[in-house]
């Protein structure tokens, strides 16, 4: 895959990405919470009961579940569920794939400072301030199964 084939995502796909993700982080949770339910009924039957769950430890594991899978699926393909559907991929400067500890910082701020991707419908660059600040871009890519360049492996090549 050339650079040169690659333009950057717009504010509606990389948006609409973002919500299909949340969906995913959303889905995982009330999995969990599902799967504890019937951990707590299969050990103790007789004080089974719904309760709901703490607004802070919900909030909590959301951010926590957020950043753990945006840093494994952009650090390993580039690519969330919702890239994929939008057929997008987080790549840097020299389009490979981006690093775990930088991985692991674009989800902190993804996460922490969600409206940095408003700043995309501004930029001529269709750049995030996540982007901006640590030199990614989000590109289309409708090649899923395309390998990236590594920088990094073909630089002495």
């Amino acid at each position: 895959m050339l650079p040169d084939e690659l333009r950057p995502a717009g504010i509606i796909t990389r948006g609409a990405a973002a919500v299909i993700d949340l969906l995913v982080v959303c889905a995982l949770m009330g999995s969990a919470y599902v799967g504890s339910m019937f951990l707590q009924l299969l050990f103790d039957p007789g004080s089974f009961s719904f309760e709901s769950p703490a607004v802070k430890l919900s909030v909590s594991v959301l951010i926590g579940l957020s950043m753990l899978y945006l840093t494994v699926c952009w650090a390993s393909s580039g690519r969330t569920v919702g890239a994929i559907m939008m057929g997008i991929r987080l790549v840097t400067p020299r389009h490979g794939l981006v690093r775990w500890p930088l991985a692991a910082l674009r989800a902190f701020l993804c996460v922490l400072f969600a409206f940095g991707l408003l700043w995309v419908a501004v930029d001529r660059r269709r750049r995030s301030l996540q982007d901006i600040v640590l030199r990614t871009a989000v590109v289309y890519d409708w090649q899923p199964n395309t390998p990236l360049i590594d920088p990094h492996t073909t630089a002495g090549q």
